[in-house]
């Protein structure tokens, strides 16, 4: 038995030392290959840790004005100069006449023509050729836009005032004594009626055959209306068949003001002493009141007569 209880103790030995000498290899194969991978982690700990580092920082940049806010800061500063010069512009040109412009400019002139006297101080001399040089700006632009408005006014006078100083032509030394009459169309000699069915229609003055004869003996009539040419034509050759009218004028012949054409009846080369505007509408188309005789208007009355013969018989 004491044997047999040896062999088993000394199987039982031999059985754990190759369990121990198995362990001893398993672990030699472990650590043998965990040795790489530990140098492998190693090496990829680092590559992360080069990677991770930050980049150097780009150098700081001084802050820079935007050029877009300075060019809506200038755009805008021209646009309300522009605006504020032509509003007192067109204030100037409304309230004051060119003269009167002229006339307060002189101060400015002055200004932009400043110079300082020789016994001035050095900074007087300065502020006074700062003070100068500030003024000559306005003042050119005050002289641009008298220049340009009296151009301007030039060509207006083309269509405001009358086409000649001397509407008439010379009268004849043997009628130095004659009157001239000057006659209004409109509501004066004829009546103009627009009605939907018919289109225009003009119609004569009951009795005005009988009144351009009569005074055509004593006067010299003239037709002064500020209707068109190519109305005024027409009308008087129906109207005067008996060419007892000497001139026809019509609106080139008048003079626009205030969105109005009058009857400047000194541009008629006559005496003014010797001239009688009769028209229904006298005191309102005359820049002369004092040569109007007014007379009640046609409008299709059938019991009107122009009646002014006993009043205008010489």
């Amino acid at each position: 038995m004491s044997s047999i209880v040896l062999r088993s103790r000394t199987i039982s030995n031999n059985f754990s030392s190759k369990i121990i000498s198995q362990r001893g290899l398993c672990s030699g194969v472990v650590s043998s290959s965990s040795d790489p991978s530990k140098g492998t982690t190693i090496s990829s700990q680092s590559i992360l840790s080069d990677q991770s580092t930050p980049p150097p920082l780009a150098p700081e940049v001084a802050p820079q004005v935007s050029g877009g806010k300075i060019w809506s800061f200038v755009k805008y500063g021209l646009i309300a100069g522009v605006t504020g010069t032509t509003g007192y512009a067109g204030y100037l040109s409304y309230k004051c006449s060119c003269e009167e412009v002229d006339h307060k400019a002189k101060a400015l002139r002055a200004a932009a023509s400043y110079t300082p006297s020789e016994d001035a101080s050095a900074i007087d001399k300065y502020g006074g050729l700062l003070y100068s040089a500030a003024m000559t700006v306005p003042a050119k632009a005050l002289e641009s836009y008298l220049d340009l408005r009296r151009l301007v006014e030039e060509h207006l006078l083309e269509y405001t005032e009358p086409t000649s100083d001397k509407l008439l032509p010379d009268l004849h030394p043997l009628e130095q004594h004659v009157f001239t009459l000057v006659l209004d169309l409109n509501e004066t000699l004829l009546y103009t009626d627009w009605k939907r069915e018919r289109g225009w229609r003009t119609f004569k003055r009951p009795g005005v055959d009988a009144f351009l004869e009569h005074l055509a003996k004593f006067y010299e009539i003239v037709v002064y209306s500020d209707q068109m040419n190519m109305y005024v034509d027409p009308v008087c050759e129906r109207l005067d068949t008996k060419h007892c009218i000497r001139y026809r004028l019509s609106r080139g012949a008048t003079n626009y003001q205030d969105g109005k054409h009058y009857r400047d009846l000194s541009k008629l080369n006559r005496d003014p002493a010797k001239i009688l505007y009769v028209s229904a509408h006298a005191f309102d188309s005359s820049l002369q009141p004092e040569n109007c005789v007014p007379i009640k208007p046609y409008k299709l009355e059938t019991d009107d007569t122009l009646d002014l013969i006993p009043f205008l018989n010489m």
